[in-house]
């Protein structure tokens, strides 16, 4: 993988842990 391909990874997978803390306080930040 290229460095372009691992940022897009973490990204990703901060974005889905992020939406996912918000739905589970079920509130927008």
């Amino acid at each position: 993988m290229n460095f372009i391909q691992v940022i897009s990874l973490i990204t990703t997978i901060a974005l889905l842990i992020y939406l996912f803390f918000v739905l589970i306080k079920g509130e927008e930040l």
